[in-house]
């Protein structure tokens, strides 16, 4: 099973890419869980999941192919 990865704004300078693909993530709580080893910086960093373009408030299941977008904090107005 592969999911693809979306960085946007300050995640992706800590990640240092805006797209990728990992193999064999289950849910969204496995997810964060690699996306805080990969990236220690994200442990302090409030972000959300988007799981096919949908907000992800609780845990997800990720099916393949699945698009998981990062999402910092919004602003503006």
């Amino acid at each position: 099973m592969e999911v693809k990865i979306l960085a946007f704004g300050k995640i992706a300078d800590v990640t240092g890419q805006k797209e990728w693909k990992w193999q064999d993530i289950a849910d969204t709580t496995a997810l964060r869980k690699k996306l805080e080893q990969e990236f220690p910086a994200l442990q302090t960093m409030k972000y959300q999941l988007a799981v096919n373009k949908k907000l992800a408030n609780a845990e997800v299941g990720l099916e393949n192919d699945a698009e998981v977008a990062l999402l910092p904090p919004y602003s503006g107005g």
